[in-house]
């Protein structure tokens, strides 16, 4: 990995670190090493922060945490072997599974190299190189641009560097957009896209406590799998990896949280924080949650059926029950009452500071853009749920959007379409299949449509309206089904090459609804760019202002980049009256045990338990460390770099830091390591422990 010289950081980021507890922040590897060297060692870091980190090469310890795409997960052999969370690579025993192979239920365990199983969409990436590419963009936008021709400039300007970053063979290379536009930084990596799955636990141990559990503490999940990444046939070799510790956790003691966390919006001022929470979570919560009904209804009693949707389900679930939780912690901690009055004293301080006047300026823009979009805000959250939605409907609007994309020269194409995107496109296309079950896909569908149907006047969705009767849904919907070869795999596939007129003249009914829903997402899509292009403008000229008032430095909002928490291992008083501890055991476990769905524990962990003191085996930890969404299966490592634990939650009350960050209750939840070691060994999965055991150092 290399570190260009001329990365640039903004002014706001290069204060040392030296009196700031970092407990709050997601802070980026260059941030690292900003942080008061004393500082660190006195928290518990034995290892010289140049061996997380090292400027001279930009790259250390740290690079050993990879993306799958949506988790986190940790190198932790140079035999290519990861770890991260059973969630994480559910596609993949999914995909293996079947009526006569029920390794959703039963686990996997790959006795040689040989028998690992290949995800066919599963593709992980390793951190390269980081490079400032601010000013390179900045130059890219005409003096005087209107808003979308910003967005459009800066997302010209970004597939030119996108390009010609990826000339080198074997690289897969991003911009990633710092707080809406205060940086972008050009970020390298090297894509592996032959994945594969060597253990999952079984589901009882994977996903104990379910639903139930989801967000709560205390918990008692095993939740992690290890796959093995390979490159042009072998074991991928990474420079850095981390050992897996040879002693465990106990209360108080250093961890640092690494991973991809995907989005927080600390950045937004209040009147945006109010469209997430009444837009995007509390639609989250009522769409969602009449998915999973209806998902829950078509697939009672039918196994084939519940296989099928069993990720999607999964996803869902998770989702809803985040959104349930951030609506009731915002609530609870009055954060946007909070958010409201920090942004009156900034906007009063800015004002009276010189060089300040257009942060105030900008503030107010954003606040006024907060209050058009609110507006078309359902209509736009329903485009938006098409993709995790019904399967038919993304399908048939993907094909038609990549036919017309076709024409275009490649740079000139919306980027899910560029030529670098089509074989990945193409394998999830093929992959769905598995996912895809017809009474569940159509129930879904219905909801979806009976939505659209709910719009205000002044958001209606043309294609609907025109073309599905809204007292003749459920047959219409089922007349859709029967027509459509969309949802036939082989069928699919062609249409993946066809032209538009190839697919027109099909008088396909499903690609016919994509057909009159294609203008309506094109205008949805310009006015989003041109959003996009607004915020770019003003949300740097507001951050400025905030950061300056803060007086320290502030790590930029989660933005799916490498990132590292500090944390200490610590429980938490969540209500009056009640403590919690901060590390769970087997015996936890084994109380939960009811042999009901979701708490029941395998026969062979019954067994081997009656042989031991199950209070003495670890299994969950909290940390206060600052997670989201995308640091699932995040290595918690100690402070010699060895590997922990796992991170897969966060607690009920910490659900809504998304928003804002609170000591008192922010608590991430891992699974410990030494866990996963006693399951192997009581599994007899020797050839992993040899692998994984670390060697006399």
């Amino acid at each position: 990995m290399q570190f260009r010289n001329s990365l640039r950081w903004t002014a706001c980021l290069t204060l040392a670190l030296s009196l700031v507890h970092a407990d709050e922040g997601k802070w980026t590897p260059q941030q690292l090493l900003r942080f008061d060297a004393a500082w660190l060692k006195k928290q518990g870091l034995d290892l010289p922060v140049s061996r997380l980190w090292d400027p001279t090469r930009g790259t250390g310890l740290l690079a050993a945490t990879i993306s799958t795409g949506g988790c986190s997960a940790g190198f932790v052999t140079n035999t290519g072997l990861f770890l991260t969370n059973h969630h994480c690579l559910f596609g993949i025993v999914q995909e293996h599974s079947g009526p006569n192979r029920d390794l959703i239920t039963r686990g996997f365990i790959a006795g040689s190299p040989a028998e690992e199983l290949r995800g066919k969409t599963a593709r992980v990436t390793v951190p390269h190189r980081f490079t400032d590419v601010t000013k390179e963009i900045a130059a890219a936008i005409p003096a005087g641009a209107a808003d979308l021709v910003r967005a459009k400039a800066v997302q010209a300007k970004q597939k030119l560097l996108i390009a010609a970053c990826e000339k080198t063979a074997g690289m897969h290379c991003s911009v990633a957009i710092f707080d809406g536009g205060l940086q972008y930084v050009l970020i390298t990596t090297i894509e592996l896209d032959d994945i594969r799955l060597v253990y999952a636990p079984p589901r009882a141990i994977g996903e104990f406590g379910g639903e139930a559990d989801n967000f709560r503490w205390p918990r008692h999940t095993g939740d992690f799998a290890i796959g093995r990444a390979y490159k042009d046939g072998k074991p991928y070799q990474p420079e850095f990896y981390f050992p897996v510790a040879r002693t465990g956790v106990k209360p108080g003691d250093f961890v640092m949280v690494l991973g991809y966390p995907g989005r927080t919006i600390r950045s937004m001022t209040a009147a945006e924080m109010a469209n997430e929470r009444d837009f995007r979570f509390q639609l989250r919560k009522e769409i969602y949650g009449e998915w999973i009904r209806v998902i829950e209804e078509k697939t009672k009693n039918n196994a084939k059926g519940a296989t099928a949707v069993a990720a999607t389900l999964k996803s869902l679930n998770n989702n809803h029950t985040n959104a349930i939780g951030q609506l009731a912690g915002l609530s609870r901690g009055r954060t946007l009452e909070k958010q409201t009055a920090l942004d009156s004293a900034v906007s009063t301080w800015a004002g009276q500071q010189a060089g300040f006047a257009k942060s105030v300026e900008g503030k107010m823009d954003l606040d006024r853009l907060a209050g058009r979009r609110r507006g078309t805000a359902t209509r736009d959250f329903l485009f938006q749920i098409i993709k995790p939605g019904p399967l038919a409907l993304y399908q048939a609007t993907t094909l038609v959007r990549l036919a017309a994309e076709r024409t275009k020269p490649d740079a000139e194409r919306d980027p899910d379409y560029m030529n670098r995107e089509l074989p990945a496109l193409s394998n999830t296309l093929e992959r769905q299949q598995k996912s895809f079950f017809r009474a569940a896909d159509e129930a879904m569908l219905d909801v979806w449509i009976d939505r659209a149907w709910k719009l205000r006047a002044g958001e209606r969705i043309q294609a609907i309206d025109t073309r599905i009767p809204r007292d003749g849904i459920p047959q219409t919907v089922a007349a859709l089904y029967n027509g459509t070869k969309v949802t036939d795999p082989v069928e699919r596939m062609k249409m993946f090459e066809e032209t538009t007129a190839q697919l027109g003249a099909r008088r396909d009914p499903m690609l016919d609804l994509a057909f009159a829903l294609e203008p309506e997402l094109r205008a949805w899509q310009a006015e989003t760019q041109t959003t996009d292009g607004a915020i770019a403008r003003l949300r740097p000229l507001w951050r400025r202002a905030v950061i300056a008032h803060a007086g320290k430095p502030v790590a930029p909002d989660a933005n799916s980049t490498l990132r590292v928490s500090f944390a200490h291992v610590k429980g938490y008083v969540p209500r009056d009256g009640v403590i919690y501890s901060p590390q769970t055991t087997l015996a936890g476990m084994l109380e939960k045990n009811t042999g009901e769905e979701s708490f029941t524990v395998p026969g062979f962990v019954l067994d081997a338990a009656r042989l031991i003191k199950p209070e003495e085996i670890p299994l969950d930890f909290l940390a206060d460390a600052d997670t989201t969404g995308g640091n699932s299966g995040s290595p918690v490592i100690n402070g010699r770099g060895e590997l922990v634990g796992l991170n897969f939650d966060r607690v009920w009350e910490n659900v809504a830091n998304d928003f804002g960050y609170n000591p008192e209750v922010a608590r991430n939840i891992s699974v410990d390591v030494r866990f996963l070691m006693w399951l192997l060994e009581i599994q007899k999965a020797d050839a992993l422990l040899k692998e994984l055991s670390p060697a006399k150092r």
